[in-house]
Protein backbone atom coordinates (compact mmCIF):
# COMPACT_ATOMS: atom_id res chain seq x y z
CA UNK A 1 0.00 0.00 0.00
CA UNK A 2 1.59 3.48 -0.74
CA UNK A 3 1.50 6.35 1.90
CA UNK A 4 -1.98 7.72 1.71
CA UNK A 5 -3.64 4.11 2.54
CA UNK A 6 -1.40 3.71 5.36
CA UNK A 7 -2.32 6.94 6.54
CA UNK A 8 -6.57 6.15 6.20
CA UNK A 9 -6.06 2.58 7.60
CA UNK A 10 -4.44 4.14 10.98
CA UNK A 11 -5.67 7.38 11.29
CA UNK A 12 -1.93 8.90 11.74
CA UNK A 13 0.00 11.27 9.47
CA UNK A 14 3.06 10.59 7.28
CA UNK A 15 5.36 13.49 9.50
CA UNK A 16 4.24 11.28 12.38
CA UNK A 17 5.02 7.78 10.81
CA UNK A 18 8.08 9.16 8.98
CA UNK A 19 9.00 10.06 13.02
CA UNK A 20 8.29 5.91 13.67
CA UNK A 21 10.60 5.10 10.54
CA UNK A 22 13.77 7.54 11.66
CA UNK A 23 13.25 6.06 15.03
CA UNK A 24 13.80 2.95 13.73
CA UNK A 25 10.06 1.43 15.17
CA UNK A 26 8.70 0.62 12.07
CA UNK A 27 10.61 -1.71 9.15
CA UNK A 28 11.78 -0.23 6.08
CA UNK A 29 9.28 -0.14 3.18
CA UNK A 30 9.84 -2.02 0.11
CA UNK A 31 11.16 0.61 -2.84
CA UNK A 32 10.85 -1.16 -6.38
CA UNK A 33 12.01 2.17 -7.35
CA UNK A 34 13.11 5.34 -6.50
CA UNK A 35 10.64 7.51 -4.64
CA UNK A 36 8.20 4.86 -4.59
CA UNK A 37 7.88 2.97 -1.31
CA UNK A 38 4.88 0.30 -0.89
CA UNK A 39 3.73 -0.53 3.25
CA UNK A 40 2.48 -3.63 4.25
CA UNK A 41 0.26 -5.35 7.30
CA UNK A 42 3.19 -4.95 9.08
CA UNK A 43 3.30 -1.20 9.34
CA UNK A 44 0.27 -0.87 10.14
CA UNK A 45 0.04 -3.38 13.10
CA UNK A 46 3.54 -1.54 14.42
CA UNK A 47 1.33 1.81 14.31
CA UNK A 48 -1.61 0.47 15.92
CA UNK A 49 1.46 -0.77 18.77
CA UNK A 50 3.42 2.25 19.17
CA UNK A 51 0.30 4.75 19.18
CA UNK A 52 -1.30 2.13 22.21
CA UNK A 53 2.10 2.27 23.96
CA UNK A 54 1.66 6.02 23.82
CA UNK A 55 -1.76 6.37 24.98
CA UNK A 56 -2.16 3.67 27.63
CA UNK A 57 1.33 4.08 28.84
CA UNK A 58 2.41 7.17 28.12
CA UNK A 59 5.66 6.47 26.77
CA UNK A 60 7.89 8.26 24.19
CA UNK A 61 9.23 7.31 21.42
CA UNK A 62 12.90 7.34 22.90
CA UNK A 63 11.80 4.66 25.63
CA UNK A 64 9.47 2.60 22.92
CA UNK A 65 13.27 1.91 20.82
CA UNK A 66 14.87 1.31 23.58
CA UNK A 67 12.36 -1.89 24.51
CA UNK A 68 12.88 -2.40 20.61
CA UNK A 69 16.85 -2.67 21.05
CA UNK A 70 16.32 -4.91 24.28
CA UNK A 71 16.31 -2.53 27.07
CA UNK A 72 13.90 -4.43 29.44
CA UNK A 73 14.07 -1.66 32.20
CA UNK A 74 12.60 0.73 29.16
CA UNK A 75 8.70 -0.54 29.67
CA UNK A 76 6.74 -0.75 33.06
CA UNK A 77 6.62 -4.35 34.64
CA UNK A 78 2.86 -4.44 35.40
CA UNK A 79 0.76 -7.38 33.90
CA UNK A 80 -0.59 -5.51 31.25
CA UNK A 81 2.85 -5.16 29.53
CA UNK A 82 1.69 -7.75 26.93
CA UNK A 83 -1.64 -5.65 25.75
CA UNK A 84 -0.21 -5.42 22.28
CA UNK A 85 1.97 -8.93 22.22
CA UNK A 86 -0.26 -10.28 19.78
CA UNK A 87 -0.17 -7.67 17.65
CA UNK A 88 3.77 -7.50 17.98
CA UNK A 89 4.60 -11.17 17.10
CA UNK A 90 2.38 -11.46 14.72
CA UNK A 91 4.37 -8.15 12.80
CA UNK A 92 7.49 -10.80 13.64
CA UNK A 93 6.36 -13.52 12.15
CA UNK A 94 4.97 -11.59 8.84
CA UNK A 95 1.64 -12.80 9.37
CA UNK A 96 -1.38 -10.88 6.96
CA UNK A 97 -4.12 -10.44 8.93
CA UNK A 98 -6.23 -9.68 5.70
CA UNK A 99 -9.15 -11.63 4.78
CA UNK A 100 -10.06 -13.93 2.22
CA UNK A 101 -13.43 -14.07 0.01
CA UNK A 102 -14.03 -17.57 0.50
CA UNK A 103 -15.30 -17.82 -3.64
CA UNK A 104 -11.14 -17.23 -3.79
CA UNK A 105 -10.33 -19.84 -1.55
CA UNK A 106 -12.66 -22.71 -3.11
CA UNK A 107 -10.88 -21.85 -6.29
CA UNK A 108 -7.54 -23.33 -5.50
CA UNK A 109 -8.75 -26.50 -5.20
CA UNK A 110 -11.72 -28.74 -6.44
CA UNK A 111 -12.58 -29.61 -2.86
CA UNK A 112 -12.04 -26.42 -1.16
CA UNK A 113 -15.87 -26.07 -0.10
CA UNK A 114 -16.11 -29.48 1.69
CA UNK A 115 -13.09 -29.31 3.02
CA UNK A 116 -14.10 -25.97 4.61
CA UNK A 117 -16.99 -27.31 6.11
CA UNK A 118 -15.28 -30.51 7.34
CA UNK A 119 -11.69 -28.18 9.05
CA UNK A 120 -14.39 -25.93 10.66
CA UNK A 121 -16.08 -28.83 11.74
CA UNK A 122 -13.12 -30.03 13.96
CA UNK A 123 -12.26 -26.49 14.94
CA UNK A 124 -8.96 -26.06 12.69
CA UNK A 125 -10.81 -23.07 11.01
CA UNK A 126 -13.40 -20.61 11.28
CA UNK A 127 -15.56 -18.78 8.56
CA UNK A 128 -15.86 -15.22 9.56
CA UNK A 129 -19.40 -13.57 7.86
CA UNK A 130 -19.27 -10.44 6.50
CA UNK A 131 -22.41 -8.22 5.04
CA UNK A 132 -21.53 -9.44 1.19
CA UNK A 133 -20.40 -13.05 2.01
CA UNK A 134 -17.95 -15.66 3.99
CA UNK A 135 -14.40 -14.96 4.49
CA UNK A 136 -10.81 -16.61 6.01
CA UNK A 137 -8.46 -15.07 7.56
CA UNK A 138 -5.01 -16.09 5.59
CA UNK A 139 -3.76 -18.51 8.03
CA UNK A 140 -7.10 -20.64 7.75
CA UNK A 141 -6.75 -20.41 4.07
CA UNK A 142 -3.26 -21.64 4.60
CA UNK A 143 -4.69 -24.15 6.65
CA UNK A 144 -7.05 -25.24 4.04
CA UNK A 145 -4.40 -25.39 1.19
CA UNK A 146 -2.48 -27.76 3.16
CA UNK A 147 -4.82 -30.14 3.55
CA UNK A 148 -5.66 -29.97 -0.47
CA UNK A 149 -1.81 -30.67 -0.90
CA UNK A 150 -2.04 -33.71 1.50
CA UNK A 151 -4.95 -34.96 -0.95
CA UNK A 152 -2.92 -34.44 -3.89
CA UNK A 153 -0.07 -36.58 -2.59
CA UNK A 154 -2.24 -39.21 -2.17
CA UNK A 155 -4.43 -39.25 1.12
CA UNK A 156 -7.63 -39.38 -0.54
CA UNK A 157 -11.22 -39.96 0.75
CA UNK A 158 -11.11 -43.68 -1.24
CA UNK A 159 -8.07 -44.41 1.66
CA UNK A 160 -10.37 -43.26 3.78
CA UNK A 161 -8.18 -40.21 4.55
CA UNK A 162 -10.26 -37.10 5.31
CA UNK A 163 -10.15 -33.78 6.90
CA UNK A 164 -11.48 -35.13 10.15
CA UNK A 165 -7.93 -37.08 10.54
CA UNK A 166 -6.82 -33.68 11.37
CA UNK A 167 -8.42 -33.67 15.01
CA UNK A 168 -5.92 -34.90 16.55
CA UNK A 169 -3.52 -32.29 15.87
CA UNK A 170 -5.91 -29.76 16.04
CA UNK A 171 -6.72 -30.70 19.78
CA UNK A 172 -2.96 -31.55 20.41
CA UNK A 173 -1.63 -28.18 18.79
CA UNK A 174 -4.05 -26.10 20.51
CA UNK A 175 -3.78 -27.86 23.97
CA UNK A 176 -0.03 -27.62 23.60
CA UNK A 177 -0.31 -23.41 22.30
CA UNK A 178 -2.31 -23.20 25.84
CA UNK A 179 0.32 -24.43 27.98
CA UNK A 180 3.06 -22.74 26.50
CA UNK A 181 1.39 -19.56 26.58
CA UNK A 182 1.11 -19.94 30.78
CA UNK A 183 4.67 -20.86 31.05
CA UNK A 184 5.80 -18.09 28.76
CA UNK A 185 3.86 -15.04 30.51
CA UNK A 186 4.53 -16.80 33.79
CA UNK A 187 8.18 -16.22 33.69
CA UNK A 188 8.41 -13.46 31.27
CA UNK A 189 5.96 -11.19 33.73
CA UNK A 190 7.60 -8.69 35.45
CA UNK A 191 11.05 -9.70 33.45
CA UNK A 192 10.84 -8.77 30.32
CA UNK A 193 8.70 -5.91 27.94
CA UNK A 194 6.81 -5.81 25.18
CA UNK A 195 9.25 -5.77 22.21
CA UNK A 196 11.49 -8.28 24.00
CA UNK A 197 9.22 -10.69 25.20
CA UNK A 198 7.87 -10.49 21.08
CA UNK A 199 11.42 -11.26 20.13
CA UNK A 200 11.40 -14.67 22.21
CA UNK A 201 7.91 -15.89 21.39
CA UNK A 202 8.91 -15.49 17.61
CA UNK A 203 12.32 -17.21 17.70
CA UNK A 204 10.23 -20.17 20.43
CA UNK A 205 7.81 -20.55 17.93
CA UNK A 206 10.34 -21.54 15.29
CA UNK A 207 12.86 -23.19 17.26
CA UNK A 208 10.20 -25.01 19.09
CA UNK A 209 8.43 -26.58 16.19
CA UNK A 210 11.21 -27.97 14.95
CA UNK A 211 12.02 -29.65 18.15
CA UNK A 212 8.44 -31.05 18.26
CA UNK A 213 8.79 -31.94 14.89
CA UNK A 214 11.54 -34.11 15.59
CA UNK A 215 10.45 -35.58 18.45
CA UNK A 216 7.70 -36.91 15.91
CA UNK A 217 9.68 -38.38 13.47
CA UNK A 218 11.99 -40.04 15.60
CA UNK A 219 9.16 -41.58 17.40
CA UNK A 220 7.43 -42.69 14.35
CA UNK A 221 10.66 -43.94 13.15
CA UNK A 222 11.04 -45.80 17.02
CA UNK A 223 8.16 -47.31 16.39
CA UNK A 224 8.00 -48.70 13.03
CA UNK A 225 11.15 -49.96 14.13
CA UNK A 226 9.23 -52.09 16.65
CA UNK A 227 7.06 -52.82 14.56
CA UNK A 228 9.35 -54.68 12.67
Amino acid sequence: MKMRELERRTGVNRETIRVYLRHGLLPEPLRPKANVADYSEEHVRGIFAIRQLQKDKRLPLRRIKRAVDGDASAMPSDASQFSQLDSLIAARAGIDEALLPLATVQARHPKAGDDIRRLEKIGAIKRIRRRDGFYLSRIDAQLVSIWGDMRAAGFTEALGFTPEVCKLHVEAAQALAHEELKIFLAHLSGQRHEDPAADMAQAALTHLLSFFGLIRIKTVLDDLRKRG
